[in-house]
C-alpha cells in the first residue's frame, strides 16, 4: 500500500487499454444536461476517452486536468480540440463559475485533500452547474469481475484507499453542495482480451505482489480456454449541486 504509481510510465497501458463505460458516459450526458453551448471539466482526464466522448457528441468546450503530462498528450493525441493543462484536483486554476460540470471518474480516491477539491469544485460551478464524482463504493469493489473475482488480493487494498460514498457525501455538504444523490451504473459483458490485466492497466493490480497477480493471470487464462468469461463493469455516480 506505500508504493507510489507512476502514471507517466503507465499512459501507454492506460491508453490502450482503459475506455469508456456506456453506463457512465450515458449518465453523465444527461445528468450533465450537455449542449453545445456547456462548458464542461474533467478532473483527472487521463487520455481523455470521456472528455473527447463527450465534446464529440454535444459540441460543448471540454476542459481537462491531470497531473501526468504523458496521459495529457495521450489525451492531446486523440483529441486536439480539448483544452488542456496540467494540474492538480486540489487547486483548478478556473475562474469562479465558469462550468456547468464537473466530473472525475474513477480519480477521487487518488485526491489526498477532498475537502479542498471539493471546495473548489463548487467554486467554479456555475449557479446551475453539477458535480458529479464517478467511484467504486465498497459494493462495487466486492462485485468487480474479474478484477475482485480473479485478484482477490486486490480487494482489501482497494476498500483501504476507496472513500466510502457516504463519507464523500458528508464531505459534499461540507463544502456547500446540496441535492446530493447517488446512481449506478452496471455492465455486464464477455471478456475475452485479458490483455489489460497482463499489462497492468489497472492501478491495484500494481498493489499486490506479483505471486497474487501470477496466480489471478492463471486463473483468467485457464477460465478463458473454456470460452468468454462473464466480466461486470460498475460504478457509482455521486451527484450534488451547489446549495442555493
Amino acid at each position: 500500500m506505500g508504493r507510489t504509481l507512476d502514471y507517466n510510465s503507465l499512459a501507454t497501458d492506460y491508453s490502450r487499454h482503459r475506455k469508456i463505460h456506456p453506463g457512465v458516459f450515458a449518465a453523465l450526458m444527461a445528468g450533465g444536461q450537455l449542449g453545445a453551448r456547456s462548458r464542461v471539466l474533467e478532473v483527472g482526464c487521463g487520455s481523455g476517452n470521456y472528455a473527447s466522448a463527450i465534446r464529440a457528441a454535444t459540441g460543448a468546450t471540454v476542459y481537462g486536468i491531470d497531473p501526468s503530462r504523458e496521459m495529457l498528450a495521450k489525451a492531446l493525441g486523440q483529441d486536439a480540440e480539448l483544452i488542456l493543462a496540467e494540474g492538480s484536483a486540489e487547486r483548478l486554476d478556473f475562474p469562479d463559475g465558469q462550468f456547468d460540470l464537473v466530473y472525475s471518474v474513477d480519480v477521487i480516491h487518488h485526491v489526498k485533500d477532498r475537502p479542498a477539491y471539493f471546495a473548489e469544485t463548487l467554486r467554479t460551478l456555475a449557479p446551475d452547474g453539477r458535480l458529479c464524482t464517478v467511484t467504486d463504493s465498497h459494493h462495487d469493489i466486492s462485485r468487480r469481475i474479474p478484477l475482485t473475482s480473479h485478484f482477490p488480493e486486490t480487494m482489501p487494498v482497494e476498500l483501504a484507499r476507496y472513500p466510502s460514498i457516504g463519507t464523500l457525501a458528508q464531505e459534499m455538504m461540507a463544502a456547500g453542495f446540496g441535492g446530493i444523490f447517488e446512481e449506478h451504473a452496471e455492465r455486464p459483458y464477455d471478456l475475452t482480451d485479458i490483455s489489460g490485466y497482463r499489462n497492468k492497466a489497472y492501478s491495484s493490480l500494481h498493489l499486490i505482489d506479483d505471486e497474487a497477480f501470477q496466480q489471478g493471470i492463471a486463473r483468467l487464462e485457464a477460465e478463458l480456454a473454456q470460452g468468454p468469461i462473464a466480466a461486470l463493469s460498475l460504478y457509482t455516480l455521486l451527484w450534488g449541486a451547489p446549495r442555493g
